[in-house]
């Protein structure tokens, strides 16, 4: 195991109605004048918002809204949001939504005391070293934002997809009411459960040995998806799936599961691409991805692949043939992917073989670079993933 630091300071606030509660979260956490920050209109139709304003308001918290945001968040969103904070001294950032809308929040969040232009801190020119403080009231168990410090936007100009991170970003507390999830489109639970899987894999496909504490607290959340994501599709209303699938979102990406280790995150990266281009769930995109990137990868580390096929989707060992337990375990992670309705190829998710150079292209390596991580890749590499993607089936 490799040395390292931990730090998780968010106060997670988890169980029925505890939305009811922001305003006195925001007044623990030193909030006055806050950005309320929303996505669609499905947190108004549901009556959230409502109750989130009646608890800042019971508490005497001044608030002004700003909603609109946009699955992959833009960055003209992130200027609206920056210009409204400094126009009205907010202090403080309430998001209410998911991934999309908190991400836009920490965006905006770092932006408001930055003098230059916020994109600075995504396209790698400059280091994020103060922003607003950062609460959610999360809808959606999937990106793990609500205990991360890390944050993705999508630049309209060039549809760049690119990604930031600070420990300035994490969020003060995070309210987590799994009933909230519960009126969620099959599909979008679905894409929520691919993003908590995938955020494990990032970690657990890694280099560095003696890290049995850590694969097993991986293998758990893994299971532990690959048990209630079928529950929850089959009944919507089962809080109880619900609240385990919740908070393992949350354990997936506040690095509790990746401490000591090395990590990979191509994945990630090569995905970003696709959801930059085509505006596709990201989700819905790493269900096409990862296991491509697994097929390509395989043979870095056949064992790690057999012990993720039997310990997490119960494959049985074949211990004179380990590639095939590993191979085996890979088609099971694509069959679980199409029975909870994620697509497993270009055509299902919408996008086009012949785009691959595109993709490529924007993924940034150029001719001699390469990106590192369980297995190092060049362009060429990155292109040969897209094709395994592209022609996927079961």
């Amino acid at each position: 195991m490799d040395n390292f630091n931990f730090y998780s300071p968010t106060e997670f606030v988890f169980g029925k109605d505890r939305e009811n509660e922001c305003g006195k979260y925001v007044k623990k956490y030193g909030g006055s004048r806050v950005l309320l920050h929303y996505g669609s209109g499905s947190v108004v139709r549901s009556g959230l918002l409502d109750r989130v304003k009646a608890s800042l308001e019971a508490e005497g918290v001044y608030y002004k809204e700003l909603g609109g945001v946009q699955a992959n968040p833009r960055d003209t969103k992130v200027y609206e949001g920056i210009d409204l904070c400094k126009a009205e001294n907010l202090d403080f950032i309430l998001a209410v939504g998911g991934g999309s809308t908190i991400d836009s929040a920490k965006a905006i969040a770092c932006g408001v005391p930055y003098d230059g232009d916020f994109w600075d801190f995504y396209s790698g020119k400059a280091v994020i070293a103060a922003a607003l403080p950062v609460a959610t009231v999360l809808t959606i168990a999937a990106a793990g934002s609500e205990g991360s410090g890390d944050t993705v936007i999508t630049k309209e100009e060039g549809m760049l997809k690119r990604g930031a991170g600070s420990d300035f970003l994490r969020p003060r507390f995070s309210v987590m009411n799994p009933a909230l999830t519960c009126t969620l489109p099959a599909y979008q639970t679905a894409c929520g459960a691919t993003d908590i899987m995938a955020h494990v894999f990032e970690r657990y496909f890694t280099n560095t040995t003696e890290v049995e504490i850590t694969d097993r607290l991986c293998e758990a959340v893994l299971s532990t998806m690959f048990k209630e994501t079928p529950r929850v599709i089959a009944d919507p209303n089962n809080y109880e799936a619900r609240a385990n699938i919740m908070w393992a979102g949350t354990v997936a990406h506040t690095n509790i599961v990746g401490v000591g280790r090395s990590q990979d995150w191509n994945s990630h990266g090569i995905e970003h691409e696709l959801s930059g281009l085509y505006d596709c769930a990201h989700g819905a995109g790493l269900a096409v991805i990862m296991p491509a990137w697994m097929e390509f990868v395989m043979e870095h580390n056949v064992m790690r692949f057999a012990q993720m096929a039997t310990r997490v989707f119960g494959v049985p060992m074949n211990f004179e043939n380990p590639a095939d337990t590993a191979k085996k375990g890979i088609r099971a992670f694509r069959v679980f992917l199409r029975e909870i309705g994620m697509p497993i190829n270009f055509e299902e998710l919408g996008a086009k073989e012949e785009d691959i150079p595109v993709l490529v292209e924007k993924f940034g390596l150029g001719e001699e670079g390469r990106t590192g991580g369980f297995v190092s890749l060049s362009s060429s590499d990155v292109a040969e993933i897209y094709k395994i993607a592209a022609k996927a089936t079961l």
